[in-house]
């Protein structure tokens, strides 16, 4: 990129640098980031489910489609959903904290009774509604980042976070709810998620460091013992630990995953061309779709995945450390931790330098209950983008949306 200096000469390095600032400085760089890595890593999910999913369901139903048609309605609902979302106010994110906690509980209670949960991969996560299947922890996550940000807002006003026991009560009780719940169904990745957004609270909330420190180790400590008392669970970390061991058992999904992403080279071998989803590499467009877009992009695509998450998380931090009021500024963290968190274990686990734990990659892997909390997670985090310091007085300016337009002419703008 070249910038020109108003008498017309051609500016230097410093210059060019201190426009790309600039750039970043202005009141709707959140908004416009997560919107645009949002819809980007969209675009990519949807393309590579089509490519990951095509020949094992073309043997499965006779239509290599059927996955990615699910996908393409999952997305057609949770697209307006963050839309919608992205317009509401505080107020009315602070009021669905609670409702969604408690549905969120009985959801994942009835996920424990036998003959409604269904279970898959040594996991009970999912449960039955009509054709559909729901699986209950994806907007647990969302409710506990409301429901923890706007306790600790609140405790904050009222001057209650001095102490370990305000602080603590009953925001760890709620936490650890959930969390044992998840654990019960043998959901290790979706334990870890729900914990990183507990620690974020903690965190942005300011947390004394020994407390922290404490809380962390005993995090630590829960995981160790679910993975020693889970046959399955161990057999993963000592497969990570040796990976030249159980080739064709343990470790066959990591080291297909690893062929993957090395036959890739330095561009990929082409969309659609890929070998390793015909049937050599399991759960393809879940868990290790990272590893197809590793090998039909190559090591340009990866890069391409990876800087998007790392826009989103300058954006999800820019938004948290800009608002003024604290449920906000909890809730963007925690939405932020959740969704970058998710996204470092699942592309850890493929790359190899973290254990395998079954959680998909946010937007881009295939299913619609992942995708929908997340993309209302989203919406969220935009309609806070839109509470930055000068970012109304942007949007205004800026005037009506496409949307907005397409109801006028229509004559459905509200008059």
């Amino acid at each position: 990129m070249s910038v020109e200096k108003e008498d017309g000469g051609r500016a230097g390095p410093r210059e060019q640098v201190a426009a790309a600032v600039g750039l970043l400085d202005r009141p709707l760089t959140s908004y416009y980031l997560v919107l645009g890595c949002s819809i980007m890593l969209l675009a990519l999910g949807l393309t590579m489910v089509l490519s990951a999913s095509s020949v094992q369901q073309l043997q499965a139903t006779g239509s290599a489609y059927t996955l990615f048609q699910k996908q393409a309605m999952w997305m057609a609902i949770g697209l307006p959903g963050m839309w919608l979302a992205s317009r509401l106010p505080v107020r009315t994110f602070r009021a669905l904290a609670y409702p969604l906690l408690l549905l969120s509980v009985v959801a994942l209670v009835l996920v424990l009774v036998p003959g409604l949960g269904r279970s898959a991969g040594g996991a009970t996560r999912w449960i039955d509604v009509g054709p559909l299947q729901i699986q209950p922890s994806e907007p647990a996550k969302l409710g506990l980042v409301l429901w923890g940000a706007d306790l600790l807002a609140r405790k904050e006003r009222l001057g209650q976070l001095t102490e370990w026991r305000p602080l603590l009560v009953p925001l760890l009780p709620g936490a650890g709810l959930l969390v044992l719940l998840v654990m019960l169904g043998s959901d290790l990745g979706t334990t870890l998620v729900l914990l990183t957004i507990f620690l974020a609270l903690l965190w942005v909330v300011g947390a004394p460091g020994r407390l922290f420190i404490g809380i962390a180790g005993l995090v630590c400590l829960l995981v160790a013992i679910l993975i020693v008392v889970e046959p399955y669970r161990m057999a993963r970390v000592t497969g990570f630990l040796d990976p030249s061991g159980n080739r064709l058992t343990t470790n066959y999904q990591g080291i297909q995953g690893l062929f993957a992403i090395a036959s890739g080279g330095l561009f990929g071998t082409g969309l659609g061309e890929g070998r390793a989803k015909w049937d050599f590499l399991p759960h393809a467009e879940t868990d290790f779709i990272f590893a197809i877009v590793g090998e039909e992009f190559g090591l340009v695509g990866t890069l391409v995945v990876l800087s998007l998450f790392g826009l989103f998380t300058y954006a999800g931090l820019r938004i948290a450390r800009r608002v003024k009021d604290p449920f906000t500024r909890l809730a963007a963290a925690g939405t932020t931790a959740w969704i970058v968190v998710q996204a470092i274990v699942n592309i850890g686990a493929v790359i190899g330098v973290l254990p395998i734990t079954g959680i998909p990659l946010p937007l881009v892997s295939y299913g619609g209950s992942a995708l929908i909390p997340t993309l209302i997670a989203l919406g969220m985090l935009l309609a806070f983008a839109k509470r930055e310091p000068g970012a109304r007085q942007a949007l205004s300016a800026r005037g009506p949306g496409p949307v907005a337009r397409a109801l006028s002419w229509l004559g459905l703008a509200r008059r």
